[in-house]
């Protein structure tokens, strides 16, 4: 190749790889963080999902999250899990997009803008209809073990001494794609649902036959894995 097309090529290139950058670098991520009060004391757990809009030249997508939901090991073989999913009639998987955009509008209470949210610091409540569908399992090894927690009486399900004690979101760094490897370069989105319920490996009918187990509506409506997991 001749040396004076290096420039040119070495140009092209970057501005591929940058547009690709600003295609699929998210608009912002949050952590959500779920406790909860047990007759052992506090468990928590928490995850970092991202939120990526829609940049493509053809506009024809949609805001998407990316992530897993989160688990919390309560102990004594308890679980509680908050799904990305709410129930509006019937199962939402979009608002998982908007969870910490409203949080943070909330505790600001005056309106928060979509692309202003990856600047935001501090941790705020996700409380009322923002809190995902929680769910637990009698044995996480089979779906049809799921049934519903209600966020105000964790006690009947989960049984005597426990209690939702808060669910948060905290924005933190974005960083720039695909090198969000953790630190300035921003943090990951946390993985691990499949390892605690391993059956979500399948074609999407054990996510479906838990969702159905759990009691919840319009399961035939949407993805049931999209619910636990989302890439």
């Amino acid at each position: 190749m001749s040396f004076k097309w290096f420039g040119p090529i070495a140009l092209l290139a970057a501005l591929v790889i940058g547009d690709q950058i600003r295609i699929n670098r998210p608009a912002h991520k949050y952590r959500l963080t779920v406790e909860v009060e047990t007759p052992e004391g506090r468990k928590s757990a928490s995850g970092v999902v991202a939120v990526h809009p829609d940049r493509s030249y053809t506009r024809r997508g949609r805001t998407r999250t990316v992530g897993d939901a989160v688990f919390v090991d309560l102990g004594q073989g308890k679980n509680l899990v908050a799904l990305l999913a709410h129930v509006d009639n019937n199962l939402v998987l979009d608002d998982m997009n908007y969870v910490a955009l409203r949080a943070y509008t909330a505790a600001a209470d005056k309106r928060v803008s979509f692309n202003e949210m990856s600047r935001l610091t501090g941790v705020v409540p996700v409380k009322d209809a923002l809190i995902p569908v929680l769910i637990t399992f009698t044995d996480p090894a089979n779906p049809g073990t799921a049934r519903q927690v209600a966020p105000d009486d964790a006690e009947t399900v989960l049984g005597r001494g426990h209690r939702l004690q808060a669910i948060s979101a905290e924005v933190v760094p974005n960083g720039y794609w695909p090198v969000d490897f953790g630190g300035a370069l921003g943090e990951p989105v946390t993985r691990g649902i499949l390892a605690k319920l391993p059956w979500l490996g399948d074609a999407g009918n054990s996510a479906a036959a838990a969702l159905r187990a759990a009691g919840l509506p319009g399961v035939d409506g949407i993805d049931a894995r999209e619910a636990f997991t989302r890439k």
